[in-house]
């Protein structure tokens, strides 16, 4: 199991760690700051931390094993073509600069180095030298398709999701808010849109993949041609590599940001439901996680250990992970609360109940 959890905040970047007693914040950095993203590499033992400074921009951080922290480059755009009307599926002008880096992602173990970084306002970049510099894949922010991607609550689009295929590197998947799902099997030069069988609510484009709004994707490590789908409109599946999807229904709500899959079992994922839309608060206040055992046939709602009242946790998409063992889960709220199962979910340990905004929380 992983004694180690990076918890990344509105006011800093924690690690947090496990001995005998149980889970304690050991070490905080960039204190004060907003750290919006962290990444440990297992390859090499590096971490890597994306913080937003507001006015003074997006800036990436590299800490390699046993060493500190140090500034690195950070993906960008080039400039905009003079006189370009470029515009989102809002009809708002795309401004082409690096606004937040909202995931972070390794290569495969066939490419030391690599890394992913998806932003907003929808740009993917690879690094393949540990983020010294960064290539952006043109093809697909040139795709006509861009011009209809939508913002949801952040009012851009951004790319938060990033499933580089464990059978070959040159396959990677992402997911978009609100553009659906997109695919590349030749290393990002060629692009499908992947996001078939998705509904939208009601309305005259409810069933166009283009502006499907999918909050977290993740891929089976064990059985990769499976995938899972938190979607704004309820929970998808996917079991022919994410050519097409399959909708699944949840108590007590099917509605949430993060997911995670098993990975052993892919018919095996967590979720941490909520109200929708402008309410965003567990259902009757009672902050519950949802596991499915069977590929979502049934549901378990597990309580043990959390908040059965007057809870108004909000837990973000990358909020919500899970270890290589499949036992160990940790997430953490906008509240500041984090907490962390030893058992799948059955019970839950608070770890804190006093960090800042939680954004982000990834197992090292």
């Amino acid at each position: 199991m992983s004694d180690r959890i990076l918890v990344s905040t509105r006011k800093g970047l924690f690690d947090v760690t496990r001995n005998g007693k149980g889970w304690n914040v050991s070490e905080g950095a960039f204190l004060g700051d907003n750290v919006t993203l962290a990444l440990h590499d297992p390859r090499d033992g590096t971490d890597y931390a994306a913080l937003n400074h507001g006015h003074f921009g997006v800036k990436l951080h590299r800490r390699d094993k046993g060493g500190s922290w140090t500034e690195i480059t950070c993906p960008a755009y080039p400039p905009k073509p003079e006189g370009l009307d470029d515009k989102d599926g809002w009809g708002k002008p795309v401004k082409w600069t690096t606004q937040m880096i909202w995931s972070f992602e390794t290569g495969g173990p066939d490419e030391p180095g690599t890394l992913w970084a998806g932003t907003m306002p929808g740009g993917l970049f690879r690094s393949r030298d540990r983020g010294e510099s960064w290539e952006m894949m043109d093809n697909l922010w040139r795709m006509p398709e861009r011009n209809k991607w939508l913002g949801g609550g952040a009012d851009i689009p951004g790319i938060h999701s990033i499933c580089v295929d464990p059978r070959s590197s040159q396959t990677v998947r992402i997911a978009i808010s609100c553009g659906g799902v997109w695919a590349t099997e030749d290393g990002g030069k060629s692009w499908r849109q992947s996001a078939h069988g998705m509904r939208f609510d009601d309305g005259p484009t409810a069933d166009d993949p283009d502006t499907q709004d999918p909050h977290m994707m993740v891929q089976s490590p064990s059985h990769p041609e499976r995938f899972w789908v938190q979607h704004h409109c309820g929970i998808w599946k996917s079991t022919d590599n994410a050519r097409s999807w399959t909708e699944v229904k949840a108590r007590p709500s099917s509605f949430g940001f993060g997911v995670v899959v098993h990975p052993k079992d892919p018919d095996t994922a967590w979720f941490v439901p909520g109200i929708k839309d402008e309410k965003r608060y567990p259902v009757d206040g009672k902050l519950v996680v949802t596991r499915t055992r069977d590929g979502g046939k049934t549901f378990d709602v597990l309580s043990k250990g959390l908040p059965q009242s007057h809870a108004y946790d909000i837990v973000f998409r990358h909020a919500l992970d899970g270890d290589e063992t499949g036992d160990r889960l940790a997430f953490g709220s906008t509240t500041g609360n984090l907490w962390a199962s030893d058992d799948q979910g059955d019970s839950w340990t608070t770890v804190s109940t006093t960090l800042p905004p939680i954004h982000a929380v990834r197992f090292a």
